[in-house]
């Protein structure tokens, strides 16, 4: 979807005959997919190795996790940062070669990284400003996670030019992916001589397409979204229990969607690795108490089923405290950690 959607800007600008308007604005941490492409859009450097990726027209900026701003500084001002950082990228380029930019509403597999308040909406702002497209890539925000259809405009007041989405769609049991483009977009080039060239193999499957039609249509039956607004909040209370483990440093989300960053103390804030394994043992230790995390080096990403119960999520915190714990404690024997 992000690889169609990039062209498909390319393409628009050509139409208008902007022919130097290519760059494209990232982020460090973000994941955009694995083609030649995406893969250059990415900013994870384990999904980089040993590739070669294209890096004339494409620029990443820095991670914007709260988290891990500096220790004298509000989050507003972190956010002043980042707003600020994007602007000067633009303008070093320049607003005639900026293409578009791109953003997860929530860096998901980059750990679950939370925007500081209003930022997406500053940067929409400037993408005005200054003629960038912003795309939204709701693969993993998109249909219920957040509990919305779409997050950018119910979750964070943005309207997207470009919204790409997957995964959620058919709720992961055929694979689909979609580009919704906005009507002002196809308004721009909608003429007699222009026609956009684009198709797989297996494009607009009807299998594919019958099974995001059927999921859609048990979404709205079973009142799904509305189950995940009235449970996120207590999902992301019960998480908050993890602060009284010494060697977790934060916890963040929104909805169903979670992450838990471990740190050596929480003063320093100095990340938990250890070889970029303290994630993968908790997921270990949970998988031994019948819970399943998404582990990423000191970080443990949670994604529940849609349809969890306040029961389950009881249970859920319960095994990734004992997990976290007894991971703690092995560190401990182990002469790796102390507290």
């Amino acid at each position: 979807a992000n690889d169609s959607a990039l062209r498909f800007v390319m393409y628009y600008n050509n139409i208008l005959g902007r022919k130097e308007k290519k760059h494209i604005i990232t982020r460090d941490r973000a994941y955009h997919g694995s083609t030649y492409l995406t893969g250059s859009i990415t900013g994870k450097d384990r999904e980089k190795n040993s590739f070669d990726f294209e890096t004339n027209f494409i620029h990443h900026l820095s991670s914007p996790n709260p988290y891990r701003r500096k220790e004298s500084q509000s989050e507003e001002e972190f956010c002043d940062e980042k707003v600020k950082e994007f602007e000067d990228k633009i303008l070093e380029i320049g607003p005639n070669k900026v293409a578009a930019f791109i953003a997860e509403p929530i860096l998901a597999s980059g750990g679950c990284i939370v925007h500081p308040k209003n930022y997406l909406k500053r940067f929409w702002k400037i993408c005005k400003k200054y003629d960038v497209l912003f795309i939204a890539d709701e693969v993993v925000t998109g249909f219920g996670r957040l509990g919305h259809f779409f997050s950018s405009e119910k979750e964070f007041g943005i309207i997207p030019d470009i919204i790409t989405t997957a995964k959620g769609i058919t709720s992961g049991y055929i694979p689909l992916g979609a580009v919704l483009i906005s009507d002002t977009l196809i308004k721009n080039i909608s003429k007699e001589s222009s026609l956009f060239f684009h198709g797989y193999t297996y494009s607009g499957h009807p299998a594919s397409c019958a099974a995001a039609l059927k999921n859609i249509e048990i979404i709205k039956r079973d009142k799904i979204l509305e189950h995940v607004k009235d449970i996120g909040p207590y999902f992301q209370k019960e998480l908050k229990k993890l602060y009284e483990i010494p060697i977790v440093g934060d916890v963040r989300g929104i909805g169903l969607m979670s992450g838990i960053e471990c740190v050596i103390d929480k003063n320093s804030k100095n990340p938990l690795i250890l070889d970029k394994a303290i994630a993968s043992r908790i997921d270990e230790e949970s998988l031994k108490l019948g819970l399943i995390i998404r582990p990423i080096y000191h970080i443990c990403v949670l994604s529940p089923a849609l349809i969890i119960t306040k029961d389950q999520i009881n249970d859920l915190v319960s095994k990734l405290y004992e997990a976290i714990t007894n991971a703690k404690n092995n560190l401990k024997k182990e002469g790796l950690w102390s507290e």
